[in-house]
């Protein structure tokens, strides 16, 4: 901020008059500050003594510099926005308040100049123009956004603190889980979903803005950054309340995102969690996506035992896995539309174009490859776990190559 402009030593007498009515001129000015706005028209917010205290040391700092030529503090007037900001005052009406209390005291210091001589409106003006724009309202200005968004940073601060404790289950009696439900703005009864969405890079949301989306919704949740993920808890009310959550979810993820089944009590937060990172396991070797727990059993079994599923994968592929490349991913595509197809080889030629007779030949040829008949239920099932491992755990596609 500026240095005030050096008064003209002809305002000095006029100031220093004006001084000497400091109590009155700073009742009358918050009189004034009441009727013109209206935030402080309750004394509930601010009290008349208060306030009137206020535009009294307003009045003695403004006239005191003019009168005497001394270099104002902005003390008061920085206290003044930094506790505004924490009693949540909005700034614009305490803008306002400055600006109707600058006008009431010029106004005064005008009507006094006029009949004093020397004194010219080109003068008031000048000294106005630095104390309407620099003055006390820029000093309390700046120190409410400073103590604002210290403000903001605690309360997110907070905020991550309390969804912390949810995932981890710190909480464990229903009372301190009420409160904590209260602070973060979440319902205290489910139903819930907790969303884990792998982060582009650590620090870096994966999902910007995500809180809001979801407000506009009506739908409430809280959010914790982590190294890997960006997880939430999000309450998913209503008989379309986790549809509505998929919905956004998909309309605007750009990454891969893992959501848990729906629970009823921020009890099962923890246990929540690990069903979204599992789902979110799932979608390993797609760029992104969004999957529920309940989606694919057999993802999420693989993704549950990455190491038994490797296991799996080499044990009932293994001679697959040892064929030339071309051949190797001809009979594992042609495995993996059979399965799209739900088994049906005709369903499994139209997705690959080809004709039908091709499948059934290569799909015998997986047959004697891996010993495992596809009219067995239990061998469907084995290679579909192995087809599953294969794709999703990194690395495996070049097992025995």
């Amino acid at each position: 901020m500026s240095r005030p402009p050096s008064p003209p030593a002809e305002v000095a007498p006029v100031a220093a008059l004006l001084l000497q009515r400091a109590q009155d001129l700073g009742d009358r000015m918050a009189k004034r500050i009441r009727t013109e706005v209206a935030y402080y028209a309750s004394e509930e917010r601010v009290s008349s003594a208060l306030l009137g205290d206020s535009c009294r040391r307003n009045a003695e700092l403004v006239f005191g510099h003019l009168a005497e030529g001394c270099t104002p503090g902005m003390a008061q007037a920085q206290d003044t926005g930094r506790e505004a900001a924490h009693m949540g005052t909005p700034l614009a009406e305490l803008l306002h308040a400055y600006r109707v209390g600058s006008e009431f005291l010029w106004t005064e210091l005008a009507a006094a100049a006029g009949a004093a001589e020397g004194v010219s409106a080109d003068t008031i003006v000048a000294l106005a123009g630095w104390w309407v724009n620099q003055g006390l309202a820029a000093a309390a200005g700046d120190a409410y956004r400073e103590a604002a968004a210290q403000l903001a940073l605690r309360h997110e601060r907070e905020r991550s603190a309390l969804v912390e404790a949810l995932f981890t289950g710190m909480f464990t009696d229903h009372t301190t889980l009420w409160e904590a439900a209260d602070r973060l703005g979440l319902p205290t009864e489910g139903p819930y979903v907790v969303v884990a969405a792998e982060v582009p890079a650590p620090g870096r949301e994966a999902l910007p803005g995500i809180e809001s989306r979801l407000l506009t919704e009506r739908t409430r949740s809280a959010w914790r950054l982590l190294p890997d993920l960006q997880a939430g808890v999000v309450a998913a009310h209503g008989p379309a309340g986790e549809r509505t959550v998929l919905r956004l979810l998909e309309k605007t993820a750009g990454c891969r995102v893992g959501v848990s089944p729906p629970y009823r009590t921020l009890q099962g937060t923890p246990r929540a969690l690990r069903h979204a990172r599992l789902a979110l396991a799932g979608l390993r070797g797609r760029p992104a996506g969004v999957a529920r727990f309940d989606d694919s059993p057999v993802a999420l079994l693989v993704a549950a035992s990455p190491d038994e599923a490797v296991r799996i994968a080499r044990t009932a592929l293994a001679r697959v896995l040892e064929l030339p490349p071309d051949e190797r991913a001809r009979l594992i595509d042609t495995l993996e539309q059979w399965y799209a197809a739900g088994g049906s080889a005709a369903g499994a030629a139209e997705l690959l174009y080809c004709h039908r007779n091709t499948v059934r030949y290569r799909l015998r040829r997986l047959e004697e490859l891996t010993g495992r008949s596809l009219q067995d239920p239990r061998a469907v099932a084995d290679l579909a776990v192995a087809l599953r491992a294969l794709r999703l755990l990194p690395g495996t596609t070049e097992v025995g190559s």
